[in-house]
């Protein structure tokens, strides 16, 4: 496990400022005086308190398996991927939001996009091809997108026209449980 380099910082920190609000608070210090640190093991990003990270080193490398919350991977091109185990830190510091009504939730768990009839709400001013965290009705977020239109050009459209492009759904844990946390 090991610290973020400049370039890998600066790719993860690109992602989540498409979904967040503030970044400062995500490594801000604590009242108790530790903070949340990046950490890479292997191509893994985790997000994980300084003081466990610190605990981490006297394990090895290839013992290690996870540590902290998994936000996403590396990929060897460079480009840094979401997971949905991130959901939790971007449904609290998202900048832009989605609800979907009951009748909607069970196609965006089963991996399809978000259609404007199953939108229930949404956040104003919300641009196009911005990053989204989903909502049910009952404020329990289900996965995050990118938005496929404004919030003006999506009152416009048809009930059939697609409002959000799903990236990740909490359906994932049962999909990819076999390649969602191994190398």
């Amino acid at each position: 496990m090991r610290p973020l380099t400049e370039t890998e910082q600066k790719t993860v920190f690109e992602k989540l400022a498409n979904y967040c609000t503030d970044l400062k608070s995500l490594i801000a210090p604590l009242d108790d005086g530790d903070r949340y640190v990046f950490r890479l093991n292997h191509s893994r990003v985790y997000y994980v308190r300084l003081s466990v990270s610190n605990l981490a080193t006297s394990v090895s490398r290839d013992a290690l398996l996870s540590l902290g919350t998994c936000l996403g991977k590396m990929t060897k091109t460079g480009k840094f991927r979401l997971h949905i185990t991130a959901l939790p830190i971007l449904s609290e510091h998202a900048r832009h939001k989605i609800w979907v009504k009951d009748n909607g939730a069970q196609p965006f768990l089963y991996g399809s996009n978000v259609v404007k009839a199953h939108v229930g709400r949404w956040s104003e001013d919300c641009p196009e091809h911005s990053g989204v965290v989903v909502y049910s009705m009952a404020d329990i977020p289900l996965g995050f997108g990118v938005t496929a239109r404004s919030t003006t050009e999506a009152r416009r459209l048809d009930p059939t026209g697609i409002v959000c492009f799903r990236q990740s759904d909490c359906g994932e844990y049962l999909r990819d449980e076999d390649t969602l946390f191994a190398g």
